[in-house]
């Protein structure tokens, strides 16, 4: 009766609030009359009317804006994959991104499609929008700062900072002098032309050295904390004097500028002793808090907006406040966590791209269009890596560093990348800085930044340096186990399983936790806060099992080369790691994004949030596990978790005499942990001789632990019982495909791969 009474209500108001608008459409029509509205033409048929609507649409600002929004995206994170597949940052490859749908490459050979997607119309709206990208990225920079290393490392940093930023300065300086006349726009001062120059040679990408630093996993030696500190002090002196180099500029003359810097002055004194006195009292109240409100959000997102616009008035540029906000921020660690991630997401993945296009846009290679302006360009890349390299390595080495950190150093203070783009835009947004010469010096930024790795390499090569993460200790270590684990409960498994081959040898021995993240995924300023967080578990897990251990701890740019490598260069007996699973299953979106695993599986997702991963869909192992597999030269274990606590009774299948290696790893269970060891024949022992002598000699010698049974004897409940199967990767990959029956009532599984026999 309900039903029917709410059917009827639906009915009599829909049906006569719907009879209403008719009635009033139809006597507005009356209104109309003398007022010359215009209709589409009779003559057009529907369809004809459609496409005519669809084509203003297409034309609309916002739709078009949209459209370059998803297609810079698209090819940004395209080129930034295959540069960071090739060991480079992927910011190079978001700048190439920028040039090649600039006029360089698709303005050069599909014109009307780049006259479709960038109109010159449209470039407004993207260059705005790319500036707030700016703003927001500067602030990010700001607050990755970490000043207390400033002032821990402050006397040696600034001598070589300011060294690095002197020595190309000058150089820069000196070269305006000789193309000044055929390179500077007209009606350019040289002092302008000369001192964007000056600054354009000596500036030093803060955040991409950063990520290079912790790649290379020297971060935690005192190289990497130098090197850092100077970057920082780098990035502090280059901005103040870009700013200052804005002001002569906007201002014509160096006296008339005075009144610009001393409204900057001003400007910056009042940041230091009035806003971030009353930022940290902002932050002082919701340090302790799980999260902060929209209030408090709302307080230093409209600081940093207020910042960059006074110093945009001032005429030092809106980023140099937005960098002064981030600078300021609360020293507190967890508001800076929260700030960094709600910014850096839109700020790098949404709109820095559109700066890299819109800098490719007015990058013309076609303008270098003969030998001598090739040969110009040369002379520029090597007065930069002179400049730059030689300064800060010279310099380095004068305060004591020695030749091969001196020359490292140098390396590395001669990556330019994005900041270099953000001079470059604006002496080009200023008018100081022609096509022709704007074009030269991108280039330059490019091969600075991309020389940088190879470089490394070469030192690193002549001066026979040796891999400063491992442990000291591993020499010493007849038994040497690595984990490396993507989440905590997935490292305690493995640490467990770890101890359970080691327990009673620990004079002996070495096991080593490894947690590799992606580079972009990781902060300079909470690196060391992440780390702390991330090894906790480990940590208290190790104590309850009086188990040492040592750590390591790196950014990577390919994981899965990375844990193939270390264990390589540590020369490890046994590499245990988690198998993954990813929630995205064999579809196009997954191919796109680099996940191989049915889009959206429901399974799949609900074992990602309890922890859980899928065991036999599709393949044996997901795309990681499986390059994990392919590089690695070590002994490997992959453990597919099913809550391992303990390790007591075990039973190993024996397919064939090549699973045979699995009985050493058996002897160690029961030495170190009194494991009870099952093995379980599935072939004829008669067809398998080694087979035989091996089991009798295991059962003579551990009669208590070692057991021996064949598939036609299982009994009901034995996998009940077990805590985990032990199997040879070749075995493993033949019972997924023959998927027997039991094979889903087994219980947390180690799969091992033997070394490959040379």
């Amino acid at each position: 009766m309900k039903n029917l009474k709410n059917t009827i209500f639906y009915l009599v108001v829909t049906g006569g609030f719907t009879a209403l608008m008719y009635w009033i459409v139809s006597k507005g029509k009356a209104l109309e009359i003398g007022r010359e509205v215009v209709v589409p033409s009779s003559n057009d048929t529907l369809l004809e009317q459609f496409l005519t609507s669809l084509q203003h649409n297409l034309q609309h600002p916002l739709a078009i804006l949209l459209l370059q929004i998803i297609t810079i995206i698209i090819v940004a994170r395209f080129f930034g994959w295959i540069f960071r597949k090739i060991g480079q940052p992927s910011v190079i490859g978001e700048i190439i991104a920028g040039i090649f749908l600039g006029p360089s490459l698709v303005g050069m050979y599909f014109p009307e499609y780049s006259s479709l997607l960038f109109p010159a119309a449209s470039l407004g709206n993207l260059q705005f929008l790319s500036q707030i990208g700016l703003i927001l990225f500067m602030f990010v920079i700001g607050m990755e700062l970490d000043l207390k290393v400033l002032k821990n490392k402050a006397k040696e940093a600034v001598v070589i900072s300011h060294a690095s930023i002197v020595f190309p300065f000058a150089l820069g300086m000196g070269l305006s002098y000789f193309i000044y006349h055929q390179f500077a726009p007209q009606g350019v001062e040289f002092l302008s032309f000369s001192l964007f120059m000056g600054i354009a040679m000596s500036i030093t990408a803060f955040p991409v050295l950063a990520r290079i630093v912790q790649e290379r996993g020297i971060h935690k030696t005192k190289l990497g904390t130098i090197v850092i500190t100077c970057a920082a002090a780098d990035d502090i002196t280059a901005w103040c004097i870009l700013a200052a180099v804005i002001a002569i500029v906007k201002a014509g003359t160096f006296a008339s500028s005075l009144y610009i810097m001393a409204m900057a002055l001003v400007y910056v004194l009042a940041m230091l002793y009035l806003v971030k006195p009353f930022l940290k009292k902002v932050g002082d109240l919701y340090s302790n808090r799980d999260s902060i409100s929209k209030p408090v959000v709302a307080i230093f997102l409209l600081t940093l907006i207020i910042s960059s616009y006074l110093t945009e008035i001032i005429g030092i540029h809106a980023l140099f406040g937005a960098f002064m906000t981030g600078a300021i921020m609360p020293d507190i660690a967890k508001i800076r966590n929260i700030f960094i991630e709600k910014v850096e997401d839109v700020a790098v993945i949404l709109l820095l791209p559109l700066f890299f296009v819109f800098t490719g846009l007015r990058t013309e290679i076609g303008l270098i269009n003969d030998i001598y302006l090739w040969k110009i360009t040369g002379v520029i890349i090597l007065v930069a890596v002179i400049g730059k390299f030689v300064g800060s390595a010279l310099a380095a080495r004068f305060v004591g560093q020695n030749w091969r950190d001196s020359l490292t150093i140098g390396a590395l203070m001669n990556t330019r990348g994005l900041m270099e783009l953000v001079v470059l835009n604006i002496g080009y947004e200023l008018g100081v800085l022609s096509p022709k010469i704007f074009t030269m010096m991108v280039i330059m930024a490019l091969l600075t930044t991309f020389m940088t790795g190879p470089a490394l390499d070469t030192i690193n090569y002549f001066f026979k340096s040796k891999d400063l993460l491992l442990p000291k200790d591993l020499l010493n270590s007849k038994f040497k186990i690595l984990i490396s684990f993507g989440n905590n409960e997935k490292g305690k498994s493995l640490l467990r399983l770890a101890n359970s081959f080691v327990k009673k040898q620990e004079s002996n021995t070495n096991i080593t936790a490894m947690h590799l993240i992606v580079s972009d995924e990781m902060h300079a300023y909470n690196m060391e806060e992440y780390e702390k967080e991330t090894f906790e578990p480990i940590y208290e897990e190790s104590k309850v099992l009086n188990q040492e251990i040592t750590t390591i701890f790196k950014a990577a740019v390919d994981i899965e080369t990375d844990i193939a490598d270390i264990a390589t260069r540590g020369d490890y007996d046994l590499v245990l790691v988690g198998l993954g699973k990813s929630i995205f299953e064999g579809s196009l979106l997954g191919k796109v994004l680099g996940f191989t695993t049915r889009i959206i599986n429901p399974d799949r997702l609900l074992d990602k949030f309890t922890g859980k991963e899928g065991l036999f869909e599709n393949s044996p192992f997901d795309e990681r596990t499986r390059l994990i597999i392919s590089k690695s030269k070590n002994p490997l274990g992959i453990l597919i978790d099913k809550d391992l606590h303990a390790v007591n009774e075990v039973y190993i299948p024996i397919f064939n005499n090549d699973d045979l290696f699995l009985t050493s790893y058996a002897k160690k269970l029961i030495y170190n942990n009194n494991s009870k060891i099952t093995f379980l024949s599935f072939n004829n022992k008669s067809n398998m001789p080694s087979f035989e002598e091996a089991m009798a000699y295991l059962q003579n010698k551990y009669p208590d632990n070692v057991a021996i049974e064949s598939e036609s004897e299982f009994k009901a409940g034995f996998f009940a019982k077990q805590d985990l199967m032990m199997i040879s990767l070749e075995s493993w990959k033949n019972l997924v495909d023959s998927q027997p029956a039991w094979l889903s009532n087994v219980p947390s599984t180690l799969i091992i791969k033997p070394k490959p026999e040379n």
